[in-house]
C-alpha cells in the first residue's frame, strides 16, 4: 500500500523557530494517500462545534489549554517521500488544481528475503502504482463544497509470507494483498463534503473502512500493521485497502480536542470483487457499524501531541461457528453454535515524548501501544496487542531519517483451535495451509527510513516471525528486506 509526499516536512524543516504566531495557520499537503489522508480533510481542519476543550482544560493551564494556537500541520507521515520527483509539472498542477482537477501519482516497491527459518530461504517482490484523482466539483459542475475522489492502481508481485515463512493469516509484505495481481484496480470511488462552517464532514460512496477507523499514520510506517492492525483488517467488515465497499461516515469535532466519526457500511468477504469494479457480484451479508472517538491533547509547553482512539464495530452478518465440523464420535460433546454477529473493539495511543527541529505533530518521536479484541467465537484473531516507537532523528546529521520498532502479539480464538485438536484427536486431516492446533504468533518488525530526495524515500527493513503458522511446526523466520517510495 502507498505511503506519499507530503511537502509539509519540508517546509518545517526550513522554518524550525517560527513564531507561535504562525500555529493557527493551516498547511495543506501537496500529496497524501487515500488510506492515511482523512478523505482530504486533516482532522486539526475540521472547525470544533464548541470553542472549548475536553479533558486537556485539565492540562497546561499556562501552555495555551485551549489551543487557541493548533499546530500549524496535521498529523501526518514525514517519514515517507515528501515532494515530488518532477517538480517541473507544478505549473501544470497549478493549472488543473485551479480549474477542479488534483491528482498523485506514485510507485512503492518492496522486496523481501526470508534468510533464516520459515518454509525456504528467498526473496519476493511486490509493487504498486497508484493514481489518486480529486475532482472539485464545486469548480467542475457548480456543486459547491462537493469533491469526487476515486483511486486506480496497478498491482504484480508475490507474498513472502506465503513463498517461503509459511504464515497464512498474517502478510509480512505491505503490497500485496486481496486483490492480488490487477492491472487497474478500482479503490475507493465516492464523494465529500463538509457542513456548518466546516465543522461536519462526511463521505458517500465506495470505502474502505481502514483509511478512517483503527489506523494511525505512525502504525502506517510500518508494513506489517499498515493500513490497520491485523486483529483489525484481518477480519471481515472492516474492509482493509485496497477493498472498498458501499457505505458512509459522518466525522465531527466536538472540542478542540476530541473527534467522533462513525458511519453505516454494508458488509462483505474481503476477498469479493478482487478487480474493485464489479459491484454487482458482491454479495453483502450483512451491515458494519463503526463508531471511534479521538482525543487529541497537547502536553507541555512544547506542544507534545497524543493520539489516543478508543473504538467499536459492530458487524450484523451471521458468521459461523470457528470449531468448524465436528467429528461425528465428539458431537454429543461439542456441539456446533449458531451462526452470530461479530464485535469489535480497540484501544489505540500514541504520544510524542520529544520534538526536534519542528512545531508540526510529526517532528519528533513517539512511543504507541495498541489492544483489540475480536468476538471470539467467530474471529480468527481474538486477541492482539502492540507496543512500539517511532523516532526521528535518532543519527547525528540525519535530522530527517525516521527509526521505527514494533513488537505485535496474535491470539487465535481458542474455538478455532479446540476445531482443530478435535481433526488431530479424530485423525483427520486439517483445513490447508494449518500444520497443526493454531494458538499464537507475534511479530517484530523494525525499519529507518531515508528520505533521499523530494519525492523519494529509501527503507531498509526487517522482520522477525515467531511461531509462523501459529504453531511450533516452522522455525522463527528472519526476513530482511528494502521498501522505495517515489512521487511523480
Amino acid at each position: 500500500m502507498l505511503l506519499v509526499a507530503l511537502s509539509v516536512f519540508h517546509s518545517a524543516r526550513s522554518a524550525p523557530n517560527a513564531p507561535s504566531t504562525q500555529l493557527n495557520k493551516t498547511t495543506h499537503a501537496t500529496s497524501t494517500h487515500p488510506r492515511l489522508r482523512e478523505h482530504l480533510s486533516d482532522p486539526n481542519q475540521l472547525e470544533s462545534l464548541f470553542n472549548t476543550e475536553s479533558l486537556s482544560a485539565l492540562l497546561n493551564h499556562r501552555d495555551d489549554a485551549l489551543r487557541e494556537r493548533d499546530l500549524s500541520a496535521g498529523y501526518f507521515v514525514p517519514a515517507q517521500a515528501f515532494g515530488n520527483l518532477v517538480p517541473q509539472l507544478s505549473p501544470a498542477r497549478a493549472w488543473l488544481g485551479k480549474h477542479g482537477y488534483t491528482f498523485q501519482f506514485a510507485y512503492k516497491g518492496e522486496a523481501l528475503a526470508n534468510v533464516s527459518g520459515g518454509l525456504s530461504r528467498g526473496m519476493s517482490y511486490a509493487h504498486e502504482l497508484t493514481l489518486i484523482n480529486n475532482l472539485d466539483l464545486g469548480k467542475l459542475l457548480g456543486l459547491n463544497g462537493w469533491i469526487l475522489h476515486g483511486v486506480l492502481m496497478e498491482r504484480a508481485g508475490r507474498q513472502i509470507s506465503f513463498d517461503h515463512v509459511g504464515e497464512r493469516r498474517i502478510l509480512l509484505s505491505e503490497v500485496y494483498s486481496l486483490s492480488g495481481h490487477m492491472a487497474a484496480h478500482l479503490a475507493d470511488f465516492y464523494v465529500e463534503k463538509s457542513f456548518r462552517r466546516n465543522s461536519i464532514n462526511i463521505n458517500l460512496g465506495r470505502l474502505t473502512l481502514t483509511h478512517t477507523y483503527g489506523t494511525s499514520l505512525l502504525l502506517c510506517t510500518f508494513m506489517i500493521q499498515c493500513s490497520a492492525p491485523v486483529g483489525i483488517k484481518g477480519v471481515q467488515g472492516w474492509s482493509v485497502y485496497p477493498k472498498a465497499t458501499w457505505g458512509g461516515t459522518v466525522r465531527l469535532r466536538p472540542t478542540r480536542d476530541l473527534t467522533l466519526r462513525t458511519g453505516v457500511y454494508a458488509s462483505s468477504v474481503l476477498t469479493s470483487n478482487p478487480s474493485g469494479w464489479a459491484w454487482g457480484s458482491e454479495k453483502q451479508t450483512g451491515v458494519m457499524l463503526p463508531i471511534e472517538l479521538t482525543w487529541e491533547p497537547f502536553f507541555g509547553p512544547r506542544k507534545l501531541p497524543g493520539h489516543y482512539k478508543l473504538g467499536f464495530g459492530h458487524d450484523t452478518s451471521g458468521f459461523a461457528d470457528l470449531i468448524g465440523n465436528v467429528p461425528s464420535s465428539m458431537a454429543l460433546r461439542y456441539a456446533v453454535r449458531r451462526p452470530q454477529a461479530r464485535d469489535t473493539f480497540y484501544i489505540e495511543a500514541d504520544q510524542m515524548i520529544y520534538r526536534s527541529h519542528g512545531l508540526h505533530q510529526m517532528a519528533g518521536g513517539y512511543l504507541m501501544a495498541g489492544y483489540i479484541h475480536n468476538t471470539p467465537q467467530v474471529s480468527v484473531f481474538s486477541d492482539q496487542f502492540y507496543v512500539g516507537t517511532s523516532l526521528l532523528g535518532v543519527i547525528p546529521f540525519r535530522p530527517l531519517d525516521r527509526f521505527g520498532v514494533m513488537y505485535s502479539y496474535y491470539q487465535i480464538s481458542k474455538r478455532l483451535t479446540l476445531g482443530q485438536n478435535l481433526l488431530q484427536q479424530a485423525g483427520l486431516p486439517f483445513p490447508a495451509g494449518v500444520n497443526g492446533p493454531q494458538t499464537h504468533t507475534a511479530t517484530l518488525e523494525a525499519y529507518y527510513g531515508i528520505p533521499i530526495m523530494p519525492g523519494l524515500l529509501f527503507q531498509p527493513s526487517f522482520e522477525y516471525q515467531m511461531r509462523p503458522g501459529e504453531t511450533s511446526v516452522i522455525p522463527n523466520a528472519t526476513i530482511i528486506g528494502l521498501k522505495l517510495i517515489g512521487n511523480l
